[in-house]
């Protein structure tokens, strides 16, 4: 065995034992190839292109892409695999997306298929294309390796017709299985094919009259005029409503792994049943948590109520993003734009830790799974924390006021030594301006804490230039260590009560205008001693 063969085994061994959810996923998938043999291992994603994608669809994807790799570590990459990311763009538009212009225009298509309706951008021949081509952007400037696949292509060249008679043929199966899990007054006029009207264009949510399976087509009735239409289910005809539509897609493309929202469990066992019926077996996939807004409502695509990929992307890196998904999958969590700093820092951490890491803990290791088991070491000086604050102390408004001290305190750390950090320090502007500024706070000091900072201020003062970063912390507690600040409940190292938090809460309230920050002594070895006694002579005059 080569060297080469030897670690690909060691890796293979450690990967089969790892808790990492990705290695979960794909360890379904090798017991299913067990059972179901096959050449290409087809991995799904869906996307509703009913409005502008959101960071959840982005989600699908990545997620999805680090099983993937998961997989082909288990299986040494012998294995070939395929992700296909699947748009319902000949979906009816059910209501106007509350993020768009030209709201009238799009009132005037509703029912139609979103690849029939005008853009409301003026960009693209129709909503669904625009979407389409949003997704496809966010998604190649990710560098994933996906095919973009649309229901429209897939309907109208008849990649779909057999599905589409098999369902037919099964038609009363597929009524058993979808009317118990519809309401009473939905079950008098669901069907799960949907015809599209041959004159207004309209997705038609009718009943169905007949159903002729020998040359498949079906009939039905306008519910105002009466009018009866028989309706080819071929080449784009019709459609199938969504979760037969689902089951279709992994009937006939024989999907082997598709994951889903939470709200979506009971869905999928609806489709699956489905899928069976038409003669295919459900894929693996395993149902995560939604993402909430601010207010801890699920994000919505026609609300515009979440963050954008596009909107991350101007705060922070997108390795950052994906360390969000990476992260407790299962969980729900808040996506807004607070959970940003967060990220970026402990994707530097992971980073950091990883080339110290055995490789048992490297494959637990987020980063791992982010840069597809290839992440690459760099160096941060400043942290993401540390840079807001510089920017909210200094009021920086241009990124060579940030170098300048950067410079003084790591010499020889330039814009071109540390690209990433160049980086980070125009998302740390950005982020500033548009989240920090506009919630700006100062609050006076009070009489003591009025002394602890006049204090504070003349040990800073006595200290020599060059003092370190720890030296400057030891002086941060000493002087905080008196009442209100004591907590009796922590001791210090000389056995004496600790201080507490509002000490510090204090700190960056009155000096800085925030209600968190990062290391207080390493906040000054970056901003500069003078500075702050400056800083801190401002709050007591204003405090005054």
């Amino acid at each position: 065995m080569s060297t080469l063969e030897a670690a690909a085994a060691d890796l293979r061994s450690l990967a089969e034992q790892s808790n990492a959810w990705p290695f979960d996923e794909a360890r379904k998938l090798v017991a299913r190839l067990k059972k179901r043999p096959k050449d290409v291992v087809l991995f799904e994603t869906g996307y509703g292109p009913s409005g502008l994608p959101h960071i959840g669809t982005f989600g699908e994807v990545a997620r999805t892409t680090m099983v993937r790799h998961a997989f082909r570590v288990l299986t040494d990459d012998k294995i070939k695999t395929k992700l296909l990311c699947f748009s319902d763009d000949v979906d009816g538009m059910r209501k106007v997306p509350d993020n768009v212009p030209n709201q009238e225009l799009l009132q005037q298509h509703l029912g139609r298929p979103l690849t029939r309706v005008p853009d409301p951008f003026g960009q693209y021949e129709s909503f669904g294309h625009h979407n389409n081509a949003m997704l496809r952007r966010f998604l190649d400037a990710f560098g994933f390796e996906y095919e973009f696949a649309s229901a429209l292509d897939y309907y109208t060249s008849g990649r779909f017709n057999d599905g589409l008679v098999r369902m037919l043929e099964n038609y009363d199966k597929v009524m058993g299985v979808m009317l118990p899990t519809l309401r009473e007054e939905r079950r008098k006029t669901y069907a799960p094919i949907l015809p599209i009207h041959p004159e207004s264009g309209v997705v038609m949510q009718v009943p169905i009259d007949e159903v002729h399976a020998d040359r498949a087509t079906v009939v039905w009735h306008e519910p105002e005029s009466g009018k009866r239409w028989e309706t080819s289910v071929l080449d784009g005809g019709c459609k199938a409503q969504w979760k037969p539509d689902w089951a279709l897609r992994w009937a006939v493309l024989d999907v082997d792994y598709e994951m889903s929202g939470k709200d979506h469990i009971d869905n999928v066992k609806t489709s699956g049943k489905i899928c069976r019926i038409l003669g295919g077996t459900p894929p693996e996939g395993f149902n995560y948590e939604l993402f909430l807004d601010e207010n801890g409502q699920k994000i919505s695509k026609s609300k515009g109520n979440g963050i954008t990929i596009d909107e991350w992307l101007r705060y922070a890196s997108p390795e950052s993003l994906s360390l969000f998904m990476y992260r407790d999958p299962k969980a729900a969590k808040r996506l807004h734009f607070d959970v940003i700093p967060r990220n970026v820092d402990d994707y530097q951490q992971f980073l950091d830790g990883y080339p110290k890491q055995e490789l048992k803990h490297q494959l637990a290791n987020p980063v791992w799974h982010v840069h597809a088991g290839a992440p690459t070491p760099r160096d941060m000086p400043i942290s993401f924390a540390m840079l807001l604050t510089l920017v909210s102390s200094s009021n920086a408004e241009n990124a060579d006021t940030l170098w300048g001290f950067i410079g003084r305190y790591r010499p020889g750390v330039t814009p071109q030594t540390h690209p990433h950090l160049d980086a980070q320090v125009k998302y740390a502007i950005q982020y500033f301006r548009d989240f920090v500024l506009p919630e700006k706070k100062f609050r006076n000091a009070t009489e003591t804490e009025r002394a602890a900072l006049k204090d504070l201020r003349d040990a800073l003062s006595q200290l020599p230039a060059d003092a370190t970063a720890e030296a400057i912390q030891d002086i941060v507690y000493e002087i905080g260590r008196r009442e209100p600040f004591l907590d009796h409940k922590k001791k210090a190292k000389d056995g004496q009560p600790g201080v507490s938090l509002d000490w510090f809460n204090m700190l960056y309230q009155v000096l800085l205008g925030q209600e968190k920050g990062p290391r207080f002594g390493s906040f000054v070895t970056v901003y500069g001693l003078n500075n702050t006694v400056d800083m801190i002579d401002g709050a007591l005059a204003r405090s005054a």
